[in-house]
């Protein structure tokens, strides 16, 4: 029977493997603790295979696999790669000495992608009275470090967001970031070495006169912007927001990430406010970085920019433009109009003609709409080849690249005309403006009842952005949450549309300082304000609008794992210690909190509705009905799980330590291949 990991995925693990497929020969094993030498190189020798190195752990990092992954194995022998041998592997001649390359690099990168890839044995822990409509709803607030949180959703939600909106920290100096200098061993889980403040979060100013000023958000940004992207669906997109101290880097960050050719648009958003102050360069604006995760599969949005005026032509049903076009790029060329062409008016003649553009060789006699006869036309053209295949049809309707309805008509003047009907217009441009600045943001978030102090954005400018993506029924993650202005916004778009958006939201419960009216309204940290603003706004939202919106979410807060450090150390377990281990999961563990875990390590959905039953006196939690079904009561029986197994559960947990006899535990299987053969069984 198998047993859940319980833990992050290992992405150095997954790397090593995915080399193992494409280069077996490059896999080797070595004894634990002794001095590898395969992946070294002289000082001033690291070249391209260097940055691929790192994204597996590191020269001088342990690359071997979890125990749990080769329980098999003699633990004297872990797995590594042989680093001169892939090198070599990859290049066409022998490579020699250091190679240029362009790319973005700063001090930690590498510690970065290492801090990016190392597992954690954590663990979301669900807070029902924290939450609204726990068991109903389908949004989620984390509560906790973001970066840990982005692990521990791998599982859950690979590929399945469709939209990601963050306002990270724009390094001015005067921010907070966290601290992420704990790339841990993978045999150990536990080794950190940080800084953290009075509630234990690492959090660190960087002030603009550190040496790392750059380097330290730059790798504060990388390793989550990585996870970030796994998350994304293929057709889905990110937008960031930043100000001008970073731009550039966080470009550069980003195609690095993305793909430079996934970039969307590079946004400037004016901030209005007071702009008549007095500066040297009074700064009105801050950026929006968006990327695609495929740039080819992003959809058109189907939205207009909110300052067009409305009698502009993109709210007319048809696009109406002449394709005569002469000019050294439009060489003129011979195109026969055929009897039956279409006109743009009934009846008359157009003359032959040679002093206009197109020349006709011959009169174009029109009756009823249509050419009576055939005519040939000379000029430049710039749809000759749509208009070509218009006539090869038939004269009828065509699709264009663009996939708009087209067809062709001359006009009373002569000139040829492409038509295309308008479907759902599309008008984006890279200034915004008129969406609302910091200031009225604040009194947006004060007419809820929530104090917050930090220059948040407006709920028009969410709004808006949340509508660049097509559909009404998809999940939108902000993991720097702050005020959870991008939930305040999903709510009210959702019943304004009546639509079924859901809202993931991030956040790090920082704490408010002494002197912000935040603190003085009695709010600790900054998600305590966001999880009140979501409570107050979806209330009012929801009775001024639409009365089965969902409003709720439920809080999951990041936590220490439910298992015993012996769970993942099991070769660290002495002889005399057995007797207190004969249960590897902690003791003030629920079993919803054991639950939840089992959630996140089998990858279901966390916002799927639970339900408790009892069977044979045991108690049985189920997930979205037969999805999982969880037991970790002691004492469990043969009878008991003859009875679960004739409900079809297509998952099925328990406690390891759990079963009234070994004999249970060895026939637990085959009850169920006899009764629910095609039902998944692991133990914690």
């Amino acid at each position: 029977m198998e047993k859940l990991k319980l833990h992050s995925p290992d992405f150095t693990q997954a790397n090593i493997a995915k080399l193992a497929e494409l280069f077996p020969n490059c896999v080797t094993e070595i004894k634990d603790g002794q001095k590898d030498e395969l992946g070294r190189m002289k000082d001033g020798q690291k070249d391209e295979l260097g940055r691929m190195k790192d994204e597996m752990g590191g020269e001088n990092s342990s690359l071997s696999l979890h125990p749990s992954s080769f329980r098999k194995e003699p633990s004297s022998l872990r797995y590594a790669i042989d680093f001169d041998l892939l090198k070599q592997e990859l290049s066409t001649s022998i490579v020699d000495g250091p190679q240029e390359r362009y790319q973005l690099n700063w001090p930690g990168k590498r510690e970065a992608l290492l801090t990016a890839n190392a597992p954690i044995a954590k663990t979301l822990r669900p807070c029902r009275e924290e939450s609204v409509d726990f068991d109903t709803t389908q949004n989620l607030y984390i509560e906790g470090d973001n970066l840990d949180a982005l692990k521990l959703l791998q599982e859950t939600y690979l590929g399945k967001v469709k939209m990601i909106y963050i306002d990270p920290p724009y390094n001015t100096g005067k921010d907070f970031i966290y601290k992420d200098d704990f790339a841990e061993e993978t045999a150990s889980y536990f080794f950190r070495s940080n800084q953290k403040d009075a509630l234990g979060n690492r959090l660190v100013s960087n002030d603009d006169t550190n040496g790392r000023y750059h380097s330290d958000w730059l790798s504060f940004m990388y390793s989550r912007l990585r996870l970030s992207r796994t998350l994304l669906t293929d057709d889905g997109a990110i937008f960031i927001s930043i100000n001008h101290k970073e731009i550039s880097n966080l470009k550069k960050l980003c195609d690095e990430i993305f793909g430079e050719s996934n970039m969307l648009c590079q946004f400037a958003w004016r901030t209005d406010g007071n702009f008549d102050n007095q500066a040297k360069f009074k700064y009105c604006h801050e950026y929006l970085l968006a990327y695609a995760k495929n740039e080819s599969l992003f959809l058109h949005p189907l939205v207009i920019d909110p300052n067009t005026p409305s009698d502009s032509k993109l709210f007319r049903p048809e696009i109406r433009n002449t394709i005569v076009k002469n000019g050294p790029k439009n060489p003129a060329s011979i195109i026969n109009i055929p009897v039956g062409f279409p006109c743009s008016f009934n009846d008359g003649i157009i003359s032959i003609r040679n002093n206009l553009w197109p020349h006709y060789y011959s009169d174009a006699i029109v009756e009823d709409g249509k050419l009576k006869a055939g005519v040939t036309v000379y000029s430049g053209w710039s749809s000759k080849e749509l208009l070509e295949d218009f006539i090869n049809n038939g004269c009828k309707e065509i699709i264009d690249s663009k996939g708009q309805v087209t067809s062709f008509e001359i006009s009373n003047s002569g000139a040829i005309e492409a038509v295309k009907k308008r479907g759902e217009p599309s008008h984006v441009i890279s200034f915004l403006s008129n969406l609302g600045g910091p200031q009225k943001a604040a009194a947006e978030i004060l007419k809820t009842g929530v104090f917050f102090d930090d220059y948040p954005k407006p709920v028009e400018l969410i709004k808006y952005i949340v509508k660049m993506i097509r559909g009404d029924d998809f999940l939108v993650l902000d993991f720097f949450s702050g005020s959870a202005t991008t939930a305040h916004a999903v709510m009210a778009l959702n019943a304004e549309e009546g639509a079924k958006r859901r809202f993931l939201m991030v956040q790090l419960p920082e704490i408010c300082g002494q002197e912000t009216g935040a603190y003085k309204a009695g709010f600790k940290t900054i998600a305590e304000i966001g999880k009140e603003r979501i409570r107050c706004a979806g209330q009012k939202i929801k009775t001024d609008n639409m009365p089965d919106l969902d409003i709720g979410f439920r809080v999951l807060k990041v936590d220490n794992s439910n298992m015993k450090d012996v769970y993942y150390t099991p070769d660290k377990l002495m002889q005399g210690d057995l007797d207190q281990f004969t249960d590897n999961i902690r003791d003030d563990s629920t079993p919803e909190d054991l639950l939840f875990q089992v959630l996140l390590d089998w990858g279901v959905d966390l916002t799927l509705p639970i339900t408790q039953e009892t069977i044979a006196g045991f108690t049985v939690l189920f997930v979205d009905d037969n999805a999982l079904a969880a037991c970790f009561d002691a004492d469990i029986t043969e009878a008991f799980v003859k009875e679960l197994a004739a409900s079809h559960p297509m998952r099925v947990v328990f406690r390891d330590a759990g079963f009234a006899s070994d004999s249970v535990k060895i026939n637990i299987e085959q009850i169920f291949k006899l009764i629910s053969p095609t039902t998944e069984i692991k133990t914690l």
